[in-house]
């Protein structure tokens, strides 16, 4: 397989400082190795320019905090994207879960394609489904599932260029933490959001297996994974820990049959922050994920 890694050094999306770094902190664990190691042909693209918070008054623009750079940074994600090969496999790295409203659409538009059907597995503590009108702190990373369907504020919901995710094309893992206003518009949309409740009851095995049925008709299935679906005390480097997250183990095997199902088309590793870390661990646990998504096996 041909992976591409793109880095997307932004935390203007984010409450915390830090997850700029993230990019850096996943090449540092031997990302493009592990990759290599498990047959892959790799190439790492650099990253998407971001401009610095230090350089920004920190502006709010209709209830969007640093909406302007924001929309640069996933302008240019979105190109960088759509402009690989159909047979690219896209490894995206935040920065703030922002980035991938450039990255979703992006890879729907990639090999020159105006927008095809994709299905966005969100593998994820929150929900990420405010608006502009909903959100307690205007920072962008808890609003990209709502502008990705086309809610919210135009500029970022026309990223896509009139192309939107289906909400029935959305499934949601790992989910703890929902603000009371994001789950009313999570219920009316009809996403499925498998909670924590929901993988204690179930197992990781029959949420994967519900997961991908649901979402069977789709071409192209991105995976888009933030550290905090982790339990904290697997991965301790990011902004917003919430406890009681998914295993070591269950993260693992959620990737694996993922992996075995030859569905994946692309994936995003987002919200890993070094400034909160211990020795990089979150980083290094990250990159097993994309490893175990990408072919490892213990046997």
């Amino acid at each position: 397989m041909n992976v591409s890694i793109l880095g997307i050094p932004m935390d203007l999306g984010a409450g915390r400082r830090g997850v700029d770094m993230g990019a850096s902190a996943l090449r540092n664990a031997h990302l493009a190795g592990r990759l290599r190691a498990l047959g892959h042909s790799v190439t790492d693209l650099g990253d998407v320019p971001v401009a610095l918070p230090e350089t920004l008054d920190k502006h709010t623009n209709a209830g969007l905090v640093f909406l302007e750079p924001i929309l640069d940074a996933c302008r240019a994600t979105v190109e960088r994207i759509a402009a690989l090969p159909e047979d690219a496999f896209p490894v995206t790295l935040g920065g703030d879960h922002s980035v991938s409203m450039g990255t979703v659409t992006g890879n729907a538009r990639r090999g020159g394609r105006g927008g095809e059907r994709t299905g966005v597995l969100w593998v994820d503590a929150h929900t990420d489904y405010n608006t502009p009108q909903t959100s307690p702190s205007g920072n962008i990373h808890g609003m990209p599932v709502a502008h990705l369907l086309g809610l919210g504020d135009p500029r970022l919901a026309g990223l896509g260029g009139g192309w939107h995710v289906r909400p029935e094309d959305v499934v949601m893992v790992g989910i703890r933490s929902v603000d009371s206003r994001e789950r009313e518009l999570l219920r009316e949309a009809g996403i499925k959001a498998y909670t924590m409740k929901d993988v204690d009851q179930l197992g990781i095995t029959r949420v994967t297996e519900e997961a991908l049925e649901r979402l069977s008709a789709v071409p192209r299935l991105h995976v888009s994974f933030d550290a905090d679906a982790l339990d904290p005390g697997v991965a301790p480097g990011v902004g917003t820990p919430v406890p009681g997250g998914l295993t070591y183990r269950e993260g693992h095997l959620l990737m694996e049959l993922l992996s075995e199902s030859g569905r994946v088309t692309s994936l995003d590793i987002v919200e890993v922050n070094p400034v909160l870390d211990t020795r990089n661990q979150t980083a290094e646990v990250m990159v097993g994920m994309a490893a175990s998504l990408l072919g490892q096996r213990i046997l």
